[in-house]
């Protein structure tokens, strides 16, 4: 797993988890909780999804001291994390060349 071994490579983990959880959240688990009254799912996902939110964000700025990323760079993948299907954008869009 050449991927563990750099800051970049890490990023790009973290992005691909933090998206999976965010669809989860959106397209499973809220439908569970609103429409079948079934919150359980949505409190695990919900739980989990932050934490890997806080990750990817720590990973993002580390990253961006790293490589000495300027303001847009940092704002866009910052923002890609918002945004459903964004992380993925940004991996292939912005962290990808960099771990090239």
């Amino acid at each position: 797993m050449e991927l563990i071994k750099t800051q970049i490579g890490r990023l790009r983990i973290l992005a691909f988890m933090e998206g999976v959880s965010f669809l989860v959240i959106l397209f499973v688990t809220m439908p569970l909780k609103y429409l079948l009254q079934m919150p359980g799912p949505n409190y695990f996902f919900g739980m989990a999804h932050g934490l890997l939110f806080v990750l990817y964000v720590v990973a993002v700025m580390l990253v961006k001291m790293e490589q000495d990323w300027g303001i847009k760079k940092t704002s866009l993948a910052l923002l890609a994390s918002v945004i459903p299907f964004g992380t993925f954008w940004a991996d292939h869009k912005l962290f990808k060349p960099a771990a090239n």
